[in-house]
C-alpha cells in the first residue's frame, strides 16, 4: 500500500483529481487531495497576502496531520514549486516526488522564472491591475468539448502573490530524493518546455511520456494512474 498526495496546479482545485482517485483506492492505496488556499473550495480565501509559502504550508499540514511517511507527493504544473518546498521542509515524509507536467525549480527560482518574457510581462500586468491571475481557456490544456466546459466552470483566479516568489531549498538533498517527471506532450504546454529539457539533461530522473495534454488527470486518467502505480 502506497500513500499518494496529489497537489493540483494553478487555477485548479482538488476537484481535478476526481477521475484518478477511485482507481488508486481500488488498488488498495490511499490518496489524499487538497485545494490550495485561494482556489477550489478555498476560493473564498483569495487574498493578496497568499504567497508560495502559504501553499507549501497547506501541503505540509496534510503530511503532518495524516502522519505520512514515505509518500508519493505529486505536483501538477505550478505545484512543482509547492511540492519541492514541502519536500524540503518534511523530507522524511517523502518517498518520491512526481512532477506532472510541472515546474521543476532550481534554488532561487520562481514559478515565473521559466516563462517567456512576454508571458511574464502579461501576467505581471494582470497581477498589478487585478491582484490575481484570471484563469485561461482550458483549451490550452488540450481539453475539448464536455471536458473543456467542465474545467472552465471550475477554474478560479490564481493568487497573484505566488507568481514571482522565489523558492530556497537544499538542492543536494532534493537530488537525493527519487524523482519522476511525467511529460504530457500532445499537445505540449509551451510554458513547460524548459522543464522538459531540464529533466532530460539532469541525472537521476525517471521520465514518463503520456500522449495527452497538460491536464492528464482529466484527459488521460487511466494512463496517469498507470504511470503513478509504476
Amino acid at each position: 500500500m502506497t500513500d499518494f498526495v496529489l497537489i493540483h496546479g494553478a487555477w485548479h482545485g482538488a476537484w481535478c483529481w476526481r477521475r484518478v482517485l477511485p482507481a488508486l483506492w481500488q488498488q488498495g492505496h490511499r490518496a489524499f487531495t487538497l485545494s490550495l488556499t485561494g482556489v477550489g473550495e478555498q476560493a473564498h480565501l483569495l487574498s493578496p497576502a497568499i504567497t508560495l509559502d502559504t501553499h507549501i504550508e497547506d501541503v505540509v499540514s496534510v503530511l503532518e496531520a495524516e502522519e505520512l511517511e514515505g509518500c508519493v507527493l505529486v505536483g501538477h504544473s505550478y505545484a512543482g514549486m509547492v511540492i519541492t518546498g514541502a519536500a524540503a521542509r518534511q523530507p522524511r515524509r517523502i518517498g518520491r516526488l512526481v512532477y506532472l507536467d510541472a515546474v521543476v525549480p532550481r534554488p532561487g527560482e520562481a514559478w515565473s522564472s521559466g516563462h517567456p518574457e512576454s508571458t511574464q510581462r502579461e501576467r505581471r500586468r494582470l497581477i498589478a491591475e487585478l491582484g490575481r491571475l484570471p484563469p485561461p481557456d482550458p483549451a490550452i490544456f488540450g481539453l475539448e468539448g464536455a471536458d473543456r466546459d467542465w474545467v472552465a466552470r471550475r477554474l478560479n483566479p490564481q493568487p497573484g502573490g505566488v507568481y514571482d516568489a522565489p523558492l530556497a531549498f537544499d538542492e543536494a538533498a532534493w537530488l537525493a530524493t527519487p524523482r519522476t517527471f511525467i511529460d504530457c506532450h500532445a499537445p505540449a504546454l509551451p510554458t513547460i518546455a524548459g522543464m522538459r529539457e531540464r529533466v532530460r539533461a539532469q541525472p537521476g530522473w525517471t521520465v514518463v511520456e503520456i500522449a495527452t495534454g497538460h491536464d492528464a488527470m482529466i484527459s488521460a486518467p487511466e494512463q496517469l494512474v498507470a504511470a503513478l502505480l509504476a
